[in-house]
């Protein structure tokens, strides 16, 4: 996502009369599988979400548009900790020592301004092209397994059918 369209999408979140309303509320972004809690945010289920199938047809409703701008902003957010624990291996290490949760913070902090000047400095596009490419290795994997899931669910269900169908025939059968 570009800087221009990120500024857009921010724009249009803050247009948003809810979060108008609720300057200080803060949020987590989180995906489907979370179950909406007072400060998460989770994307509306059995509605189009992913990225690429925006790609092709244009949001048809409210909860496509905002699954369109969850999946914009979750995009950026794994982006943006795939550079940093790229170019700061602390941050993805669970080999470091314990820090408390003031010092996480302020380690995270400080990641992030190092990362701003380097990037003043020496944009590296080859840190940034590798972290997106392993993100989308990522997306067809998860495409692939939620595929193979799909079908086994749908195996599952024909397998019940086959079975409730049998069941009545024999009841219906026995039946006085």
């Amino acid at each position: 996502m570009s800087k221009d369209a990120f500024a857009t999408l921010v724009s249009m979140l803050k247009r948003t009369q809810f979060l108008r309303d609720n300057p200080q509320r803060k949020y987590y972004l989180v995906d489907a599988g979370f179950q909406l809690k007072t400060e998460f945010l989770a994307p509306y289920r059995s509605t189009r979400y992913h990225l690429k199938e925006y790609s092709v047809h244009q949001p048809e409703n409210s909860r496509e548009l905002f699954n369109l701008h969850h999946a914009s902003l979750q995009n950026v957010i794994e982006r943006a900790f795939g550079v940093l624990n790229k170019r700061f291996p602390i941050l993805g290490s669970g080999t470091e020592p314990y820090y408390d949760v003031n010092t996480q913070e302020d380690i995270v902090l400080a990641c992030c301004i190092l990362h701003k000047c380097l990037m003043g400095i020496d944009p590296n596009e080859s840190l940034i092209e590798e972290v997106d490419t392993k993100l989308r290795r990522a997306q067809v994997q998860t495409n692939v397994a939620r595929s193979s899931l799909a079908k086994e669910c749908m195996e599952r269900k024909l397998l019940r059918e086959r079975i409730a169908t049998d069941m009545w025939r024999d009841y219906d059968i026995n039946l006085p």
